[in-house]
Parts: structure tokens; C-alpha cells; sequence
């Protein structure tokens, strides 16, 4: 006779989606009515010139639309590509693993630098070499009967980390050239990423719509999608205003980058910071899944990835509040809260097991403290490093963080030398460490927080 074993579904609240949606809405529209001040978004220049409003609008908007359509495309590869290797391609998690430390190893070698070129040569190009990298994927993995998925993993991983640094470090310096005030920046800032998670979700929502549809219909696949998003992305980005690159020469400009850094000790304790948050946080998005599903029970997980999201998104709406002055602290404070208190969530996930609605509960506060935390840093970058050098710092930044990635997948996912809980410390860890790097910045005592809404 034959043993049929049952499984116990555990499904998430749907009235979370409603609350996070709310609570985001009521964060947006509350703000100017409880903020003690405003903050011009006009040019210096012409305070009070109803043009230079419109101007900034449709700069930021511009902004906006093209960091959302570009966080689709990378949205749409982190759920085909995690469809692919686990149920076309039916990979074990060693093969899984040694395919993600290729596109790691790649980010390691090559765009630890690109930062550097994309200062020198200019951001445009490397916003379009984003793009171009998605496209090759997109045609290659349409084309191809047996598509390489170390290939896409190193092309994907290379644009990945483009994203992190061209299309933010371009907004800041057209911004600049455009004479816009300084304090505006703050409002493009949470904007950008929160458009980011909303666009995450939205992509999420299309490559399950492909894949549905893919086996009934060979026009409509993950890949084809990717191409047209591409093709639009690289439309849009040629039609922007041509920017100005660095003056002088590539390897002038390196040499400068290199004496700017090694003699800046805020920038070392600022790149520190992000080094350790990059690699906290892809530790979370590598162990959340397996932590919810080592339960036994039967997880929805299509559902609670937006609720991720959705709460990286609320986070995001905090950001303004936090500049608002009602609370008089320093940003360098501000921060160090948000990396204790993020550190203190990853320290719990990390300690015991807990039920998955607890599970669920501390994974949506370490996204709300994330979604928080990237829009401050942000703000610290524009405050500490030059803008000549801001995208060559961010990628410099990461190849810390991509080394400790690349050990943790090959240690971890090859040779299963380091459980699941030892890399959960360590983020935690990496987390109470960039909470010392802003105390350290703090005592530094050198950033000219008087001067930020008067530049």
C-alpha cells in the first residue's frame, strides 16, 4: 500500500499588501503636512521662477522613468534566470552555485574598475553598456537552442553592477550641471529607489506572465521581452542630452582617482560601509528562500518576494522624514542606527529557528532598514566624495564585498563548508562593522553638514 505523505501549506496574510500599500500612501502624502520645512527644488539661480520648477521636474522624472525601466530589466533576469537553472535547466544547487561565482568572479575582476572609466569616459556610455549587456543576454538565450547560462551569468552579473554606480552617479552629475540646489537631490534620491522595488515587482508580475505563456506561444518569452526592454532602454538613454566627461585623460584621471582615495580616510570608512551592506544584502536575497522552505511546510514564495519589496518600498518613504528635522541628527547617527538595527534583525534570523510568520515579520524589517539605508548612503556619497570620483568609488567599493560573495558560493554552495546560520553571522557581522565605520566618520568631524542647503 502505498504512503502518501501531506503537506502543510503556510500562506501570508493578504492584508499585509494592503498595509504595506497603505502605509507607503500615507508616508508620501502625510510628509508636507508634518515636515517643520520645505526644501526648494528650483535652480539656484532662479528661486522663484515657476521655469526652472518644470525644468526640475521634468529633469527628475527623466531620471526616474530611465532608472525604473533599467530596474525591469534586471527585475526580469533574477526571476527567468532562477526559473531557468532550477526548472529548465534542472541544476543541483553545486551547479547553481559554481554558475553564480563565475558572473561574481567577473564583477570581482572587471567592474571593480568600470567606475573609474565610467568617470573618465563618461556615464552615458556604461548606462548604455547596461543595456547593451542585457541585449546580447536577451538574443543570445532566444537564439540559441542550448544557451550557455555561465555566459548569461557573467554578462548579467557585469550590468548588475553597472547598475549600482552609472545611473546614479549620471543623475548627480547632470543635476550639478544643471545648477539645481543641493537639498533637491534628497527627494530624487528615495525616488529613485523606490521606483526601484515598485519596478521590481512589476517585473516580477511579466516574467510570470511570459513564462505562463512561453510554452503556448514562442513570441512571448522572458528573453523577447528582454530584448524590446532593452532596445527601448538604449532609445531612451541615446535621446538624453549629451554629458560632459571628465576633463583631461583616462589615465590623468586614474591617477587622480588614486591619490583622491588613499589620502581620504572618510571615503575609506564610507567605501567600507557599502562594501559591507552589498554583501549583507546578498546574503539575505541568497538565504531567505532556503530559510522559509527549511521548514518542511509548503511556501508561497511567488507572494512574499513583493512583500519584500513592498517593505524595501515603505522603507524608502521614511527617508524624507528622517531629513525632515524633527529628528536633530547628524546623518552619519542616522545611519548608524539603521546598521545596528539591521544588524540586530539579521542576528535573530541567524541565532534559531523561528516560525515562518516570524521568519517573514524579520525579513520584512531588514528590507524596510535596507530600503532606509540606500537613499542615506546616498546622500553621504554627495556629501563626502567629489562627484569626478563617485561612480569610481562605489565600484571599488564592491570588490570587497564580490570577493566575500565569490568565497561564501564556492565555500558554502560548492563545498558546503559554511552552513547557512556561519553566513548569516558574518552579515551580521558585516553589518555592525559598517555601523563602526559611520561612528568613525562621525568622529572625523569633517563633512560640511552646514553648508548642504547652500551649495
Amino acid at each position: 500500500m502505498a504512503v502518501v505523505i501531506e503537506t502543510q501549506l503556510w500562506q501570508l496574510n493578504p492584508t499585509v499588501f494592503l498595509f504595506l500599500f497603505l502605509a507607503s500612501f500615507l508616508s508620501i502624502f502625510l510628509f508636507p503636512h508634518f515636515s517643520p520645512k520645505t526644501t526648494s527644488s528650483l535652480s539656484d539661480h532662479s528661486p522663484s521662477s515657476s521655469s526652472s520648477s518644470s525644468s526640475f521636474l521634468h529633469f527628475q522624472r527623466k531620471f526616474v522613468f530611465l532608472y525604473s525601466l533599467s530596474s525591469v530589466l534586471e527585475g526580469l533576469w533574477l526571476v527567468n534566470g532562477e526559473y531557468v537553472m532550477v526548472n529548465d535547466g534542472g541544476m543541483r544547487k553545486q551547479e547553481i552555485a559554481m554558475v553564480l561565482s563565475a558572473g561574481c568572479l567577473a564583477s570581482l575582476i572587471f567592474a571593480s574598475f568600470f567606475g573609474i572609466f565610467s568617470d573618465a569616459l563618461g556615464h552615458k556610455k556604461f548606462c548604455l553598456l547596461f543595456s547593451i549587456l542585457h541585449l546580447i543576454t536577451g538574443v543570445w538565450n532566444t537564439l540559441a537552442a542550448h544557451p550557455a547560462i555561465w555566459l548569461a551569468s557573467v554578462c548579467l552579473s557585469l550590468a548588475s553592477s553597472i547598475f549600482s554606480f552609472s545611473f546614479e552617479a549620471w543623475m548627480v552629475v547632470e543635476h550639478d550641471k544643471q545648477g539645481y540646489r543641493q537639498d533637491a537631490l534628497n527627494e530624487t534620491f528615495w525616488l529613485l529607489f523606490f521606483s526601484e522595488s515598485a519596478s521590481m515587482i512589476g517585473s516580477q508580475v511579466l516574467a510570470n506572465w511570459a513564462i505562463n505563456h512561453s510554452p503556448a506561444s514562442t513570441f512571448v518569452t522572458p528573453s523577447i521581452i528582454s530584448v524590446l526592454l532593452a532596445v527601448v532602454n538604449i532609445a531612451f538613454i541615446m535621446k538624453t542630452n549629451t554629458e560632459s566627461p571628465s576633463k583631461g585623460k583616462l589615465r590623468e584621471h586614474r591617477a587622480a582617482f588614486f591619490a583622491y582615495i588613499f589620502r581620504d580616510k572618510r571615503i575609506w570608512f564610507l567605501g567600507c560601509a557599502q562594501a559591507c551592506l552589498h554583501f549583507s544584502v546578498a546574503m539575505f536575497w541568497l538565504l531567505w528562500a532556503p530559510t522559509l522552505v527549511a521548514d518542511g511546510r509548503e511556501v508561497q514564495l511567488g507572494l512574499i518576494y513583493p512583500c519584500l519589496l513592498g517593505a524595501k518600498m515603505l522603507g524608502s518613504t521614511a527617508f524624507p522624514w528622517s531629513l525632515s528635522g524633527l529628528l536633530s541628527l547628524r546623518i552619519e547617527d542616522c545611519l548608524l542606527y539603521e546598521f545596528i538595527t539591521a544588524g540586530v534583525i539579521v542576528s535573530i534570523v541567524a541565532y534559531d529557528y523561528q516560525e515562518i510568520g516570524v521568519f517573514v515579520t524579520l525579513f520584512c524589517l531588514f528590507q524596510a532598514v535596507v530600503g532606509l539605508i540606500l537613499p542615506t548612503l546616498a546622500r553621504l556619497r554627495s556629501m563626502v566624495v567629489p562627484n569626478e570620483f563617485r561612480a569610481g568609488m562605489e565600484s571599488l567599493s564592491l570588490a570587497p564585498a564580490n570577493a566575500a560573495i565569490l568565497f561564501v558560493l564556492v565555500q558554502g554552495g560548492f563545498y558546503k563548508g559554511v552552513n547557512n546560520s556561519t553566513i548569516l553571522f558574518i552579515a551580521a557581522l558585516g553589518l555592525f562593522s559598517a555601523a563602526g565605520c559611520m561612528h568613525m566618520l562621525k568622529s572625523l568631524g569633517k563633512q560640511p553638514h552646514q553648508n548642504w542647503h547652500k551649495r
